[in-house]
């Protein structure tokens, strides 16, 4: 019985720890992961380490559709993209085509979000 318990206390709560609550609110145009609360507008920093969110680029059925601007926007899912030496950042991104907490498209126009929770 205790090998049984060991196997799954080293198996199952490892997995239970690291499983994330991702939830997009579409009405306040905001994403939500484990409780911190993040806009999906303004300045986007791409980063490898300590991301607000991971998200994958995708060409079809993605949950948000972002536009690229040239000037901080407060407008639902206009980013504009810094680079690291931004003192405040509104969103830190990392790219990760396996494990993604949501899945973008760049449009030229409408951005807008698709998926709701």
């Amino acid at each position: 019985m205790r090998k049984w318990l060991a196997i799954w206390c080293m198996a199952v709560l490892p997995m239970m720890v690291v499983a994330d609550d991702v939830k997009i609110d579409k009405e306040n145009c905001i994403i939500t992961k484990n409780g911190k609360t993040y806009p999906l507008y303004g300045k986007v920093v791409f980063v490898e380490d300590y991301p607000d969110i991971t998200i994958k680029f995708v060409e079809y059925y993605a949950d948000i559709e972002v536009k690229i601007t040239e000037s901080p926007s407060s407008s639902c899912c206009e980013w504009k993209i810094v680079g690291r030496s931004e003192y405040y950042p509104d969103l830190r991104v990392k790219i990760d085509n396996d494990y993604p907490d949501i899945t973008v498209k760049v449009v030229e126009s409408y951005p807008h979000i698709r998926r709701t929770e």
